[in-house]
C-alpha cells in the first residue's frame, strides 16, 4: 500500500528504474526494475525446485512452461490486492497515483490518509481479504480440474498457498502493513486521536521488523522451523532483509504522516515565501550561477520578461544543460514556460500542496493571486515550518 511510496517515489515512472505496463481501472501500472529480480527467483524455484519435487514424471519443458505460466498468475495476484486497496481508495474519493510491482510485491500510491478510522480500516483490509477470495478461487479450479491435469493441479495448489500466505503476512499488526493499518484505525477509533494511533502503529510495526531481523540472523546459523515454514542458511538473510525493509518504512511512514498532521489546517497563505530571486529571461545560465547559486545558493528563480513573470528554473534545470553551455544558454531556452506551470493558491490546503509536490516530484510551486504573482511556496520551506513550530512546541 501507500506507506512504501516513501522508498519508490523518487524512482517511479522514470525509464532506467520503472517500467510502465498499461492502465488498470484509470491507474498506471509499472514494474520496477527490482521486480524482475524475485520473478526469475520465483520462476527458477518453482521450474527446478517446487514441481520437479512434487512431479518427477514431467520433461524439463513442462516444468518451464508451468512455472512461467504460475509465477506470472502470481504477480496477477499481487496486482489484485493492490487494485482492492485502490477501488476503496477511489470510493473515498481519493486519487490513486500509480501502482508499482518491485522486489518485495506491490504498491499502490495513495495520494493521502482516508480521514476517517473506519474507511481506513476497510481500505487496508480490502488487500487481505482479495487475496483470501483468490485463494478460495484457485480452491475452486483445483477441486473442479485438478484431478484431471497435474499441471493445472500444481498451478492452483501453488496459488492457494501463496495468496493464503500474503494475506497473512499483510495482516501482521505492524504498521506499514495491511494488518498495522487495520491496528491504528482502530487505535484511531478508541481513542480518537489520530497522531497517538500513528505513533504506536508504528512502534508495533518497528518491533516486528526487529523480529524478523533477529529471527533471519538467527535463522543463518541455526536453522529453525515455525509450523511448515524453515529458516535456515542463506535463506533465512531473506527474513533479516524484509525486516530491515519493514524497519525503514515504518519509521518514514510515521515521520510522513506526522508531517501530513502537522500541516493539516494551515493554508499556503500560512507558509508562503515572498522573498523570491527575479532574473531576466535574458540572462545566461552561467550569470545565474555565477551571482545566485553560488554566493547564495538558491536553487530556484522565477524568470521574468520585464515585470511579467514568464516561467521558473531550478537547479535541476540547469543541471540538466552540460555546463559547457551555461555561457550561451539563456533562462528562457532552459526555463519552464509560465504556460507549463503547476501553480497554487493562497487558500490551497497545505497538506493538499505537499501531494503535489510529491506527486509532481518538484519541489516548489508559484502561488498566483488574481493574476498576480504574490510568492512561492517550497517543499523545503514546508518540512522548515513543521520543524520550526515543533520546536516551539507549538
Amino acid at each position: 500500500m501507500k506507506p512504501f511510496t516513501t522508498l519508490l517515489k523518487q524512482q517511479q515512472g522514470k525509464i532506467n528504474t520503472s517500467f510502465r505496463l498499461g492502465k488498470i481501472m484509470g491507474i498506471p501500472i509499472y514494474l520496477h526494475i527490482s521486480w524482475f529480480i524475485i520473478f526469475a527467483l520465483v520462476i527458477w524455484s518453482l521450474s527446478f525446485f517446487v514441481f520437479p519435487h512434487e512431479f518427477p514424471n514431467w520433461n524439463r519443458s513442462l516444468y518451464w512452461i508451468v512455472g512461467i505460466v504460475t509465477s506470472i498468475l502470481f504477480f496477477a495476484s499481487v496486482v489484485a490486492h493492490e487494485l482492492a486497496h485502490s477501488w476503496f481508495s477511489l470510493r473515498q474519493g481519493i486519487p490513486v497515483r500509480s501502482i508499482t510491482l518491485f522486489i518485495f510485491g506491490g504498491v499502490a500510491r495513495i495520494s493521502r490518509e482516508s480521514p476517517k478510522p473506519l474507511e481506513e480500516l476497510v481500505m487496508a483490509a480490502a488487500g487481505p481479504v482479495s487475496s483470501l477470495v483468490l485463494a478460495g478461487a484457485f480452491s475452486l479450479i483445483w477441486w473442479l480440474v485438478g484431478s484431471y491435469s497435474e499441471p493445472i493441479r500444481a498451478m492452483t495448489g501453488w496459488l492457494i498457498y501463496i495468496n493464503i500466505s500474503l494475506a497473512a503476512f499483510n495482516l501482521i499488526p505492524g504498521f506499514p502493513l495491511d494488518g498495522g493499518r487495520v491496528l491504528r484505525s482502530i487505535l484511531w477509533k478508541a481513542s480518537d486521536n489520530y497522531k497517538w494511533a500513528t505513533l504506536w502503529a508504528s512502534r508495533i510495526g518497528r518491533w516486528v521488523a526487529y523480529i524478523f531481523i533477529f529471527a533471519g540472523i538467527y535463522g543463518f546459523f541455526v536453522p529453525f522451523r515455525i509450523g511448515l515454514l524453515e529458516f535456515g542458511g542463506i535463506g533465512s538473510l531473506w527474513l533479516a532483509f524484509i525486516g530491515w525493509f519493514l524497519e525503514n518504512a515504518a519509521s518514514s511512514s510515521y515521520q510522513q504522516a506526522m508531517l501530513r498532521e502537522a500541516l493539516k489546517g494551515l493554508k499556503v497563505r500560512d507558509v508562503i515565501t515572498r522573498d523570491c530571486v527575479s532574473v531576466p529571461q535574458e540572462n545566461t545560465l552561467k550569470q545565474v550561477a555565477q551571482e545566485h547559486i553560488i554566493p547564495a545558493g538558491r536553487s530556484c528563480f522565477l524568470a521574468t520578461d520585464g515585470i511579467r513573470l514568464s516561467g521558473i528554473i531550478t537547479l535541476k534545470d540547469i543541471k540538466a544543460i552540460p555546463q559547457t553551455q551555461w555561457d550561451t544558454t539563456l533562462l528562457k531556452q532552459a526555463m519552464t514556460p509560465i504556460d507549463q506551470l503547476q501553480i497554487a493558491r493562497m487558500e490551497d490546503d497545505a497538506t493538499e500542496i505537499l501531494d503535489r509536490l510529491d506527486q509532481e516530484d518538484i519541489n516548489q510551486l508559484p502561488v498566483i493571486e488574481n493574476g498576480i504573482l504574490v510568492g512561492i511556496v517550497t517543499k523545503e520551506n514546508l518540512i522548515r515550518f513543521i520543524r520550526t513550530r515543533s520546536e516551539l512546541g507549538i
